[in-house]
């Protein structure tokens, strides 16, 4: 908790108790931005969640879109923190191509229940498209996108291949948008379609290093 306080920058609740709460509302609009996405985050929804007066909503927040805004920077700050803790945990050896497609399938799309769709990954997208709309969340994704390259440029580090910033973020943007194609198409689901295009591309985007094969 201290450290996502520390990202929200959860300073206008000078006390422990207001911190507390206000952590709690940003928390109960987090699941609900995930569970019934931006219609789902309303001011009573979110009281009621954090099992809190509904006056505490606007006395912590300026407006109902501060209180969102603070909701997608909590959740963008949850998954880069997942994304590190998983790319710090990968072990540095030389992949061929499946194996590093599936490296990176894992941490761009997740690990989802047979052939749904997490919640996660609806609410990602959600807010992708809430940018075109809603300016002031713009800063909050470019941040994120630019967390997930610098992950995923690890991972292809790690991998035993090259990296190059703007490659990699072509990359993060293909496997985007296969999976949002997926979402509504009636064939495999996002993970599999995913897999596919990263197999389609990793050796053009991050070819072996050709350094590791002297090794």
């Amino acid at each position: 908790m201290a450290l996502l306080a520390a990202l929200l920058n959860v300073t206008a609740a000078v006390t422990p108790k207001g911190e507390r709460r206000r952590y709690a509302l940003i928390s109960a609009a987090a699941e609900l931005l995930c569970e019934g996405g931006f219609e789902a985050v309303r001011h009573r929804a979110v009281a009621r969640r954090a099992k809190l007066p509904l006056a505490s909503t606007t006395y912590y927040f300026s407006s109902l879109d501060d209180l969102v805004q603070k909701a997608v920077e909590y959740l963008a700050a949850v998954e880069t923190a997942q994304l590190r803790v998983r790319v710090d945990a990968l072990p540095r050896r030389r992949r061929g191509t499946e194996a590093t497609a599936d490296v990176l399938v894992d941490l761009l799309v997740g690990d989802l229940d047979g052939e749904g769709t997490s919640e996660q990954l609806i609410s990602r997208y959600e807010r992708y498209i809430a940018c075109a709309r809603q300016p002031d969340l713009r800063e909050v994704q470019r941040r994120l996108l630019q967390q997930r390259v610098e992950a995923v440029g690890e991972a292809i580090s790690r991998s035993g291949r090259n990296v190059r910033v703007e490659l990699v973020t072509a990359l993060v943007n293909a496997v985007d948008g296969a999976a949002v194609a997926a979402m509504v198409a009636d064939g495999d689901g996002p993970r599999q379609v995913a897999r596919a295009t990263l197999v389609d591309v990793i050796d053009v985007l991050a070819p072996i290093d050709e350094r590791t094969m002297r090794v």
